[in-house]
């Protein structure tokens, strides 16, 4: 098979930062969402599920136009973080985001079903106490919750490292600074000759999966023995 050459590798290098930083931002997010759906009111539950399955079921490459729409140089949020130093369109920061809302939907999901299970009674135990909201969230739900965090974001993570359409869309596919993996393998496939490059690139993508699978298990099951511990 053949080697990969180096700009292969500052694209898996800059697809594992990307996706690190797309995990890094929006697993808070990702876990207030989860936390309103699982606890608020109906509406409100409706309202959420609506946007946040929104990314699933627009094509990528629709979300990638909105948000080089709304974040373009010329967009209205663009140009006003432009003044602020903060770019993104055409930029890694760019890739980012696009990898950061495609991933959204499959990071809440887990982290919502993990809440929805925690027995109400437990809470409201925590509550009898006098424990406030947010020393509720920290002592019994968080901890309680934690094997479906962790599993949202490490699947958000493998997620983002694989997001192409709304990503090339958005940020194009520059050498260096926007191509990630996912690029570098369509760009190999359009090249002439470029069936075994493409190959080994869909390796390394094929091992990162794998990997992200494994450490999203494994961390799983140190969440549930670190629940149980507290629980004894």
């Amino acid at each position: 098979m053949e080697s990969l050459r180096p700009e292969d590798l500052a694209a898996v290098l800059l697809s594992l930062k990307v996706a690190a930083a797309a995990t890094i931002a929006s697993a808070p997010v990702a876990l207030l969402t989860a936390l309103a759906q699982a606890r608020g009111r109906y509406g409100v539950r409706v309202a959420l599920d609506a946007l946040v399955t929104l990314p699933l079921v627009l094509p990528p490459v629709a979300t990638g136009y909105v948000l080089l729409l709304l974040f373009g140089r010329r967009g209205p949020l663009g140009a006003l973080l432009e003044k602020a130093g903060i770019v993104f369109a055409f930029d890694w920061t760019g890739a980012a985001l696009a990898a950061a809302i495609m991933a959204f939907p499959l990071m809440v999901r887990p982290m919502r079903l993990a809440i929805e299970a925690i027995d109400r009674e437990v809470v409201e135990a925590a509550l009898t106490l006098g424990a406030p909201p947010l020393m509720r969230f920290i002592r019994v739900t968080l901890p309680l919750a934690a094997p479906g965090v962790a599993a949202g974001a490490i699947l958000g993570f493998a997620k983002a490292l694989g997001e192409f359409g709304a990503t090339i869309t958005f940020v194009a596919a520059i050498p260096g600074e926007t191509l990630t993996l996912p690029s570098a393998i369509y760009a190999a496939v359009q090249s002439p000759g470029g069936e075994a490059r493409a190959a080994a690139l869909c390796l390394v993508a094929a091992t990162l999966a794998v990997a992200a699978v494994l450490v999203s298990d494994a961390v799983g099951r140190l969440a549930v023995r670190a629940a149980r511990g507290r629980a004894d």
